[in-house]
Parts: C-alpha cells; sequence; structure tokens
C-alpha cells in the first residue's frame, strides 16, 4: 500500500488540456492508476472497476465537491455570487441522500420516457429544419450549424423556456463551466460570475411564472407536485432548472460534436449506420464509450479508504476519470479501438453509476439518434474536411470540438 501523497506521474497530468488525453490515460491505467495531482490537490483514479466502487459507495465517497470550483473563487466573484446565496448550489449531483433522494424521486415524476417521448416529433422537426437550412451547400460547421443550438431548444422545449431566449441562456451555461471547471483570471472570474447571477435570476424566475400561470413543462410539473404535498422548495426546483439549462444541452451538444467527429473519422462506421440505421443505438453508446462528453467527476472521500492500493486519507478530493475507464482493456476488449458494434458498449461510465446516475440520459440518447437518422438519410456521403485542426475549451472535464468542419 502506498501512502505517499506524490507520484511522478502527476507531472506529465495536463488536467485542462483535453485535446488527446487518452494516451496518458493509458499509461496512467498501466503505470500509476490512482495518483496525487499536486496541480489540482486531487487524487485522480483511472481504472474502471475502482471508479465504478467509487460511485457505488456515495457513504464514504459523496458528491459534495461535484460541482465546486477547481480553482479559488476571486474575492469580488466570491461575495457577488454569496450575496445571491449561489455559493454550494446545486440541483442533484451535488446532493447526497436524504435531500438527494426525496429531490430526485419528486424529479423523476416529470422528467421521465413519457415526457421524453411527447417531445419526439418537435425534435425531429427541429432536427429535420436545421439540416435543411445547409444540406445543398456541399460544406457545414456542424457544431455551429446543428449541434449548438438543437439540445438547448429541446430542453428549453422541456423547461418551457421561449426560443429567442437560447443564446442567451447558452452564454450563460458557458460562463458556469468556465468559472467551475476552467482555469480563470479574478478579471475573467468576475465576468462570468456576474453572468451566472443572470443565469439563477432567470431560474427563479421560470419558477415565479408558473406559480402565477400553470405550464405543461418541467417546471410546471414540479410547482404542481409541490402544491400537492410533495416536499420540494421553490429554490430546490429553481435549482433543478438552474441545472438542467447547463447539463441538458451542453453535454448534449459535445455528444453530437464528439460523435459525428468519430463516425468520420472512422468512415466504415459512419458508412454502416447509413446502410443499416438500426445500429445507430449501439453507435451511440459506443461514441460515450469511446469519446464521452464529460471525461471527469468528482467526489470527496468522507473517510480514510484505499483505492487501488494507494491509501485516501479522509476530507481528500477526488477525480474520477471516466473517459479513462471506458477504455479500459479489463472491460472493454481492445478498448482503444472504435467499434459501433461492441456487445458491451452500454457498459461506459459516461453518465456516471449508482444514485447521481444522469436522469437525462435518455434524452441526451433520443436527440442523438434522431439527428443521426435524419443526417444518414439526407446528406449520407458526409465526410470531414481535411487538415482540420480540432481545439477543445480549456476545462477539466467537458471535452468536444469547438468546431467541426465537414463537406459531400
Amino acid at each position: 500500500m502506498s501512502t505517499c501523497p506524490y507520484h511522478k506521474i502527476s507531472e506529465e497530468f495536463k488536467p485542462f488540456d483535453l485535446t488527446n488525453p487518452f494516451p496518458f490515460y493509458k499509461k496512467s491505467r498501466d503505470e500509476q492508476p490512482v495518483f496525487y495531482s499536486q496541480e489540482l490537490g486531487y487524487y485522480v483514479v483511472t481504472r474502471y472497476e475502482d471508479i465504478k466502487a467509487v460511485f457505488s459507495n456515495w457513504k464514504t465517497y459523496t458528491s459534495e465537491n461535484a460541482q465546486s470550483p477547481f480553482k479559488p473563487i476571486a474575492p469580488k466573484a466570491k461575495k457577488l455570487m454569496e450575496d445571491q446565496g449561489m455559493i454550494g448550489l446545486s440541483g442533484l449531483s451535488g446532493r447526497i441522500p436524504p435531500d438527494h433522494t426525496r429531490i430526485r424521486r419528486i424529479v423523476s415524476m416529470a422528467f421521465n420516457l413519457s415526457r421524453f417521448k411527447k417531445l419526439e416529433p418537435g425534435i425531429r422537426a427541429l432536427a429535420i429544419e436545421m439540416i435543411e437550412k445547409f444540406e445543398n451547400e456541399g460544406h457545414a460547421e456542424i457544431v455551429k450549424q446543428l449541434a449548438y443550438d438543437l439540445p438547448a431548444l429541446v430542453i428549453f422545449m422541456l423547461l418551457g423556456v421561449p426560443n429567442e431566449d437560447v443564446q442567451q441562456v447558452k452564454s450563460w451555461a458557458e460562463s458556469r463551466l468556465l468559472i467551475t471547471w476552467g482555469d480563470l483570471t479574478e478579471e475573467e472570474q468576475l465576468v462570468h460570475a456576474q453572468n451566472m447571477v443572470r443565469y439563477w435570476e432567470y431560474c427563479q424566475n421560470l419558477v415565479a411564472l408558473r406559480k402565477e400561470n400553470p405550464t405543461d413543462d418541467l417546471p410546471g410539473d414540479l410547482v404542481r407536485l409541490q402544491a400537492e404535498g410533495h416536499e420540494i422548495s421553490d429554490r430546490e426546483i429553481a435549482a433543478i432548472c438552474y441545472s438542467q439549462l447547463f447539463a441538458g444541452h451542453e453535454t448534449t451538444t459535445s455528444l453530437m460534436g464528439n460523435g459525428i467527429r468519430e463516425l468520420l473519422l472512422h468512415p466504415e462506421s459512419w458508412n454502416a449506420i447509413c446502410e443499416n440505421p438500426s445500429l445507430i443505438p449501439n453507435a451511440i453508446e459506443e461514441i460515450l464509450r469511446f469519446s464521452p462528453s464529460i471525461v471527469s467527476w468528482r467526489r470527496k472521500a468522507l473517510e480514510d479508504s484505499e483505492i487501488g492500493g494507494v491509501t485516501i486519507p479522509a476530507g481528500s478530493n477526488l477525480l474520477l476519470v471516466m473517459g479513462s475507464a471506458n477504455r479500459d482493456e479489463a472491460n472493454f476488449e481492445n478498448g482503444e479501438t472504435f467499434d459501433i458494434q461492441r456487445p458491451n458498449a452500454k457498459e461506459h461510465l459516461s453518465f456516471g453509476y449508482g444514485i447521481h446516475f444522469c436522469l437525462g440520459s435518455s434524452l441526451a440518447k433520443l436527440e442523438f439518434k434522431i439527428v443521426l437518422e435524419e443526417l444518414t438519410r439526407k446528406i449520407p456521403h458526409l465526410t470531414i474536411k481535411e487538415n482540420q485542426v480540432f481545439q477543445f475549451a480549456l476545462n477539466t472535464s467537458f471535452r468536444a470540438p469547438v468546431a467541426l468542419e465537414v463537406e459531400w
């Protein structure tokens, strides 16, 4: 058992550079699957079974730090957020039982497959409309012209947010990503903190409006359930909206960008789903395994423990690297190979595991399935533009190309 918090491999770890972290992940799995990152002040966990075990044990490894900023918030930015009651704000991912159990049970009554299915015709209409705008152009930038707006329009449909607010809320959501998972200067933090305050005020207003005029959407359902006697506060409903307006589209945008990129980088896979659309659902699972939207998530040890032979003192922060676990050859044969017919692709950890498994996973997969069905039907000869240099936002967890140029 190792008791030293220093591990040499951490010198090679670049936590904010997600351009191509997978060779390092493999090296870590092979040589030091649990190591301490001095830069982050976190123990980094890279093997499948270790990460699954941590996700499964919420009593020892709490999620209370899941949405805490990696870098200390500058005093001015922190005061601004504290004055609005935003420090420690979380929908579900940062909560623990019994609050997590209570709120998730109520949210599950509204945020479920039957409501998602109601959205399917609207999602397909949106996908067709957006693809038709560029299908005769011979080229497109897929992130900007399809993947960026469509998931936002869908989650806003679910939350009852008008289309004209899309760009504004997307901008606020990006601020949340950067201030929580990014590496910002004090000046940058203040700008993004101001955006987050506006974002939080917007979510609180969503709830207030439903109190005045009931609606058939997620916040409307939660307000109705509250009125029927279910124990959920206005602040908790607003926090769910705050969380979903971010997680419900940012990660799906990333899924589409990553997924279309991987399929086109592996043209035999793209051609296979064009010829046989029934392969699309498993192709999506393989994309989630091979190139996940979220490559890492966090936990905090509440007591002394051991992971992969390394002593984890109580109070330690953990970075669980699902992007590494998903390629662990102990669980996925030829894990570094992209295979859309992989029989156990669904075993990936990209939506988490255990009590915090992502509630919106079915919606994200439904959206991308519809997009791939329509894209392969309308533009089957899609290819990736050659000599592209792919850029990825600097942060620890959310990985997707900033732009994706295609042609046909």
